[in-house]
C-alpha cells in the first residue's frame, strides 16, 4: 500500500497538485436520480415506502411498526454491560458541558424614544436525528446519537426523533436503545438511508414530521438531505470523513501514522493528508503508514481511501504548510508542531482544530465534548460544526414608539418611494 507524496515549492501550486481530491466532491447523476425516486415514493406511498425499502437493504421480513416500544429501549439499557453505560454516560455529560456553554439567551435594546428591539431565541418544536448503522447494525454509531441528541435537548426541543436502520433481524443493536433510554428519547424508529430522511421531512402516518434533521450518513442521506432542505431544515450536507495534519519535525511519524489510519479506515472515500516541512517526517510517515495498516481489521478499506485520497505533502517551510491547511479547509485539522497555540491564530478554516501530539481525532470524535458532526469537501471556508445553534431559530422583535415613527416617516416613506412601493409610504404615513 502507498500513499501519494507531493512536494510543494509554494502554496499556490496546491490548487493544481490536489486536482485528485475533487472527484470526492460529486456524487454522481446516479444517487441523485435513486433519491429522487425514493423521495417520490415516500410522499406518496409513505409507510409502505418505508417498509418496501426497508425489506430490500436491511431486513427482508420487516413490518410494522416502524417504532421501538418504550418497554424494548428501556430492557435494552440493561442488556449492555455496566461498564458500556458507564462509558456512554460519561461521554454524555463531557458533551453535555460543552454544548450546555453554547446556549444563547434572547435579548432586547431600548432606545431613548421608547422604542424596543431584540432578538428572540426558540428551539424548533421537533428534531430528527439520523443514526447510521454501522455495519449491518453490528458497530453501533452510539457517538452519532449523543451528538446530535444533546446539543437539541441542550437548545430545549421537546421533540426529537431517532432513525437508524435495523438489523436483519428487525432488532435496533441495544447500544443504541441503552443510549436513548440514558438522554430520555422514547421515539425511535427502525429505519434508516434516503428514505427515513424523507419520512422525517415529509412525515408519514407513523412518524409525523420534524423541523430539523440532523446527523451523519452515507451519500445517499447526504443527497436526501440536500434535495429536501428548505422542505425541512438540516445541520449540513457532510461528504466522507477527513482529516488534515499539520506537522513539523517534532511530530512522532508512528503517531500521525495512526491518526491517517484512524480516519482512512471510515470509508474508501475517507481522506488524509499530512502537510509538513520535514523531510524526514514525511519519509518515516510514509513507511509507518505501510507498516501498520496491514494489522487493522479494516485494512482494505484504509488502503484503499489512502491510495486514493491520501498524501503526504512536503512543503518548504510553516507558513506554506499553513496556508495549504486553509485552503483545503479540512472536516478535522490536527495541529502537530512544537507550539500548536502558536499556530492557531494563522488557522482560517476548519471544522475542528486538535492542538498537540495528544490530541488526536478520535479524542473528538468520541469522548472530548465538541461535536464531531463538521464541515467537509471545503465548507469549512463557511459552515460551522453542529451546535445548539443548529435547533434554534431567532426572530427580530420590533416594538417601535410613536415618537420614532414620527422622527423617521419621511425617511422611511422615502426609501420605499425610491424602490417603487408606494404602499408602503403609504402605511407610515396613515398613522401621522
Amino acid at each position: 500500500m502507498t500513499c501519494r507524496m507531493l512536494t510543494l515549492q509554494h502554496a499556490g501550486e496546491w490548487p493544481e497538485q490536489s486536482q485528485w481530491l475533487r472527484a470526492r466532491h460529486d456524487p454522481g447523476k446516479d444517487v441523485e436520480d435513486a433519491v429522487t425516486r425514493i423521495i417520490a415514493a415516500v410522499r406518496e406511498q409513505k409507510d409502505d415506502a418505508l417498509i418496501a425499502y426497508t425489506r430490500q437493504f436491511d431486513c427482508p421480513d420487516f413490518d410494522l411498526p416502524l417504532r421501538v416500544s418504550e418497554q424494548e429501549i428501556a430492557r435494552a439499557a440493561f442488556q449492555v454491560s455496566v461498564e458500556s453505560r458507564e462509558i456512554i454516560a460519561e461521554a454524555a455529560a463531557n458533551i453535555r458541558a460543552f454544548h450546555e456553554a453554547q446556549r444563547e439567551k434572547s435579548w432586547f435594546l431600548t432606545r431613548p424614544d421608547g422604542s424596543i428591539l431584540g432578538q428572540q431565541v426558540l428551539p424548533v418544536d421537533a428534531a430528527g436525528l439520523y443514526v447510521p448503522g454501522g455495519k449491518g447494525g453490528n458497530t453501533p454509531l452510539i457517538s452519532s446519537l449523543l451528538m446530535t441528541a444533546i446539543p437539541a435537548q441542550m437548545a430545549g426541543v421537546r421533540r426529537l426523533v431517532v432513525c437508524t436502520p435495523p438489523r436483519r433481524n428487525g432488532s435496533i443493536n441495544p447500544h443504541i436503545l441503552a443510549a436513548a433510554h440514558l438522554l430520555d428519547i422514547d421515539e425511535v424508529y427502525r429505519v434508516g438511508g434516503a428514505w427515513a430522511v424523507a419520512a422525517m421531512a415529509l412525515g408519514t402516518p407513523s412518524l409525523a414530521a420534524v423541523d430539523v434533521i440532523a446527523g451523519p450518513g452515507n451519500i445517499y442521506v447526504a443527497t436526501a438531505k440536500r434535495l429536501l432542505q428548505g422542505t425541512v431544515g438540516i445541520d449540513m450536507v457532510a461528504g466522507p470523513s477527513e482529516v488534515l495534519i499539520l506537522a513539523d519535525s517534532s511530530a512522532q511519524a508512528a503517531w500521525l501514522a495512526a491518526d491517517m489510519l484512524s480516519q482512512a479506515e471510515h470509508d474508501p472515500l475517507a481522506s488524509a493528508i499530512c502537510v509538513t516541512d520535514s523531510r524526514r517526517l514525511a519519509d518515516d510517515l510514509q513507511l509507518e503508514v505501510q507498516r501498520q495498516c496491514p494489522s487493522l481489521p479494516r485494512s482494505e478499506i484504509a488502503s484503499r481511501a489512502l491510495k486514493d485520497w491520501g498524501a503526504i505533502v512536503l512543503t518548504p517551510d510553516l507558513k506554506t504548510s499553513i496556508a495549504v491547511a486553509n485552503m483545503v479547509a479540512p472536516e478535522h485539522l490536527e495541529i502537530c508542531t512544537r507550539d500548536p497555540w502558536d499556530v492557531l491564530p494563522f488557522i482560517r478554516n476548519a471544522g475542528a482544530i486538535f492542538l498537540g501530539q495528544y490530541s488526536p481525532e478520535p479524542v473528538g470524535d468520541y469522548f472530548a465534548g465538541p461535536n464531531h458532526v463538521l464541515p467537509t469537501l471545503g465548507t469549512a471556508r463557511f459552515s460551522s460544526a453542529l451546535s445548539v445553534q443548529t435547533f434554534c431559530k431567532k426572530t427580530s422583535i420590533l416594538g417601535t414608539s410613536k415618537a420614532f415613527l414620527l422622527q423617521n416617516r419621511q425617511s422611511i416613506a422615502a426609501l420605499a418611494r425610491l424602490e417603487g412601493l408606494e404602499a408602503h409610504a403609504r402605511s407610515v404615513e396613515a398613522r401621522v
